[in-house]
């Protein structure tokens, strides 16, 4: 008896996933990008450090609102205010994450962006360093690239990148030692990336 092959058509009927989507917490339009409901975006920043910039920031940005938040993607909510540096005054925008500072843009009022403090432990550099990298992983040694940091970042130590100059690290740690000083190596091992420091200019 010859076998018979019957062709079953099989209909696939494709699931949709429906997700909700609820915005909250958008204190105006101009800081919402939908750029930031992307797949990509959820699981974390998109941005990058690198010798050029921080994202789509470089020393070419005008320091403006639209300029800033187009050049971290929409990813936070910027807060703008005025303060001094070495005795000059300068603009900044903080971007937040809820309550928290994760990046510091500043700059000459009306002028481009000079530099960037980053706080985003989620923001690494283009060589794979970010927050909480220990400095054994980085340097050697801290001679010839480190020096003690100043400022808002005083009692840490700030090393220049070995593969940029635009980007500094500072690091953190226990020191029982002064402020002005640079603990030794040995201790300089455990600590650990606290900030990361874009440059407009090379340090």
């Amino acid at each position: 008896m010859p076998l018979k092959l019957r062709n079953y058509e099989m209909n696939i009927r494709p699931l949709i996933l429906g997700l909700p989507l609820i915005l909250t917490g958008c204190s105006t339009m101009s800081n919402f990008s939908w750029s930031s409901l992307s797949p990509l975006n959820w699981f974390g920043s998109s941005l990058e450090v690198s010798g050029k910039g921080v994202g789509e920031i470089n020393a070419g940005t005008p320091m403006s609102e639209s300029a800033v938040n187009d050049g971290l993607n929409g990813d936070y909510r910027l807060r703008s205010g005025m303060g001094t540096s070495n005795g000059q005054i300068v603009a900044f925008y903080q971007a937040m994450d809820g309550d928290d500072i994760k990046l510091v843009i500043s700059g000459e009022p009306k002028g481009h962006v000079q530099r960037v403090d980053i706080m985003d432990p989620e923001v690494a550099t283009e060589w794979g360093s970010k927050l909480g990298t220990p400095f054994s992983d980085m340097y050697s040694k801290a001679f010839g690239a480190c020096k003690p940091a100043t400022g808002d970042d005083a009692g840490n130590v700030e090393c220049v990148a070995s593969q940029s100059k635009y980007v500094t690290y500072i690091f953190s740690g226990k020191w029982a030692g002064p402020q002005d000083i640079i603990p030794p190596d040995d201790t300089l091992k455990s600590w650990t990336v606290s900030k990361i420091i874009w440059h407009a200019k090379a340090q």
